[in-house]
């Protein structure tokens, strides 16, 4: 809740109590309760219109605002029908104040951390084709497999420049994108509001960082129905601080993908009621992501030689690159690494190992764990086991960080604008889970992609609880 929210809810309960003042303040009080209600709402206004978590707030500030009318008329006490109205009507005020500051609560302004680096951040989103596999769906196959990718990168970025929407190219994308992850898993497209209104602390299409330098590659893939801005608060950090990631939008997998001519893929993804065929269904949604993972390297690999135009080119060092991915995004870069020896290091982040590679993987592993458990104690037991076996077969070695009090989704943004749910966002404090994400996968990183003298198991042993393989 910020500061004008509660400027907002105070007001109100200050219009409220004129009517019991002593008469001769009541008029300063209204006057002066009047204006911090007028000026906190232009404010908010301001900063991106009136919010519909205010909509009981302003409901109590016209009952509070008939109360305090009330106390500039009336000097004695009234008959008793309308000490009855009184009564109904503070109950009104004071019933909008406290669900009003419940909602900007539980859904507050999207406010993403700001990056920890010395590099301003820059971003662009490019689409990408890959003629040599059929599209999972849709009218037109054989155009090719589609992946559309956001990149965020050190850059140099003028004073006062405009930062990204945090969920598309733009806002209408952002709307578009917000109401198919509403749709996707049954909400009401409103409860997102807050994400299609932000920003992020990235420019769009700034030009990169001036120098030589080359800058080590993250490629990154989002939960079951996930977007590709779902951990952009982790990006913006590692890109701050000289990494290039790049998240992917997996059509008919993501919950709404907006391609470059408008069209909008939504998420073909749906449980079925048979827990076989389900299976199934992920294992092929798995592969595909595997696959648009490596596609994407080849991709970036383009860029890096200027064969596809980017004024990356040059930039991007693709021989120092690791896989990544949230949820079934972490099982499918863990399919990706092991079928293809580019992928130096693998971050899975809560994510099942629904398959384990048949030869020991040459890469380091770090995996980040939820805390507070993913499922019932039976299917997290085999978590626990499944990822013990995938560290066995590292013959890097690799590391499992538990994160006591986070949910699922603590590793994401989503602990920054919906409510705390325990089985979902845990119990950590809201920024807590993308910190510890960032801070622990950049000290993987530094050492894993470029070789720094990092102690990893000391940086990462204070984040959570570590094991070590």
């Amino acid at each position: 809740m910020t500061v004008i929210d509660m400027l907002v809810l105070l007001a109100v309960l200050a219009t409220a109590s004129v009517r019991w003042l002593p008469p001769a303040a009541r008029p300063r009080a209204a006057a002066l309760a009047g204006l911090v209600v007028v000026g906190s709402l232009a404010v908010e206004v301001v900063q991106g219109g009136l919010r519909w978590q205010l909509v009981p707030v302003v409901v109590a500030l016209g009952a509070a605002t008939w109360l305090a009318r009330q106390g500039l008329r009336r000097s004695t006490p009234t008959a008793v029908p309308r000490r009855l109205g009184t009564v109904l009507l503070a109950g009104v005020v004071a019933g909008g104040v406290v669900l009003g500051a419940a909602l900007l609560w539980g859904f507050p302004a999207l406010r993403l951390p700001a990056p920890s680096g010395s590099a301003p951040v820059g971003t662009m989103v490019l689409e990408w084709v890959d003629p040599s596999r059929p599209e999972v769906s849709g009218p037109a196959p054989e155009r090719g497999r589609t992946v559309v990718a956001q990149l965020w990168y050190p850059a140099d970025v003028s004073p006062g420049a405009e930062r990204s929407v945090y969920l598309g190219r733009d806002r209408g994308e952002a709307r578009q994108v917000a109401a198919g992850v509403a749709a996707t898993f049954g909400l009401p497209s409103f409860l997102l509001d807050e994400a299609a209104r932000a920003r992020t602390s990235a420019t769009p299409d700034a030009p990169p960082q001036a120098g030589e330098e080359r800058f080590p590659m993250v490629v990154f893939s989002p939960g079951l129905s996930g977007v590709r801005t779902q951990n952009t608060a982790w990006a913006e950090d590692l890109a701050s601080h000289g990494y290039v990631v790049v998240a992917l939008d997996h059509p008919h997998d993501s919950a709404l993908v907006v391609l470059d001519d408008g069209t909008a893929v939504a998420s073909e993804v749906a449980a079925t009621g048979d827990a076989d065929e389900d299976e199934r269904l992920a294992d092929g949604w798995t592969q595909v992501r595997a696959d648009d993972l490596r596609f994407a390297l080849t991709q970036l690999e383009l860029i890096d030689q200027a064969v596809i135009p980017t004024p990356l080119a040059g930039r991007m060092d693709t021989d120092h690159a690791a896989v990544a991915g949230h949820s079934l995004g972490g099982a499918a870069a863990i399919r990706a690494a092991a079928a293809d020896a580019r992928f130096d290091a693998v971050i899975d982040i809560d994510g099942f190992p629904r398959h384990l590679p048949t030869a020991p993987l040459e890469q380091p592993v770090l995996a980040l764990v939820a805390g507070a458990g993913t499922g019932s104690p039976e299917s997290d037991a085999e978590y626990a086991a499944r990822l013990d076996e995938l560290m066995a077969l590292s013959a890097a070695g690799g590391w499992i960080l538990t994160l006591p009090g986070a949910g699922h989704l603590s590793f994401t943004d989503a602990p920054l604008f919906l409510p705390p749910v325990p089985t979902l966002t845990g119990t950590l404090p809201r920024d807590e889970g993308p910190r510890v994400t960032a801070a622990a996968t950049r000290a993987f990183l530094d050492a894993s992609l470029r070789g720094r003298d990092v102690d990893v198991s000391g940086a990462l042993d204070p984040l959570g609880d570590l094991t070590v393989h």
